[in-house]
């Protein structure tokens, strides 16, 4: 018997300098058994530094061909392509021709990743929106993961800081880009 997806639930107060984004957020997200914790908390981080109308989760393995996160326009026309981890070229190429913006939120080794896609030569590479989530605050969320989550991310200069349990965690956002594809 398959094993399914695990239910996390979050209750965020964001507050989001950067963007102009103060909003208290409730959602669920499924943590499917081979996602790792730091894959599902680099999903509800880039969720929260994302946060607009129309993002929603997809359905994970189910939905193979969509990205892990997308905001839509109220007719569903995709105008933001949002992938997590390490994502291959062939699924950016997917993302090229079908939103607007892309954006990828890494919690691995951001280097292969860039080495990787820059020879991959993909089509509008320089518009490709890199973010390294900084790892030792993911591994600090980790130890501190449980089925039902409230904590308090405020973001200034993409530096983000995480009130949970009245202790405060915090890391960096880094952007990165590729060289434009020749």
């Amino acid at each position: 018997m398959a094993l399914g997806a695990t239910i996390y639930s979050f209750e965020i107060t964001l507050n989001d300098a950067d963007r102009g984004v103060y909003e208290a957020l409730s959602f669920r997200a499924a943590r499917h058994p081979s996602e790792t914790a730091e894959y599902l908390l680099t999903r509800v981080l880039a969720y929260c530094l994302e946060y607009t109308e129309g993002i929603q989760f997809s359905k994970g393995l189910s939905e193979p061909d969509v990205p892990a996160l997308a905001v839509r326009d109220l007719t569903g026309v995709l105008l933001t392509w949002i992938d997590i981890g390490a994502p291959e070229p062939d699924r950016l190429r997917k993302a090229a021709s079908s939103a607007r913006r892309i954006a990828v939120y890494s919690h691995r080794d951001v280097a292969a990743l860039l080495e990787r896609l820059t020879s991959a030569a993909l089509r509008r590479a320089e518009e490709i929106e890199i973010y390294a989530v900084d790892r030792e605050l993911l591994a600090e969320l980790t130890a501190r993961l449980d089925r039902r989550m409230s904590f308090d991310l405020s973001i200034s200069e993409r530096h983000l800081y995480v009130t949970l349990a009245g202790v405060t965690l915090s890391g960096q956002i880094e952007a990165h880009r590729l060289p434009p594809s020749r």
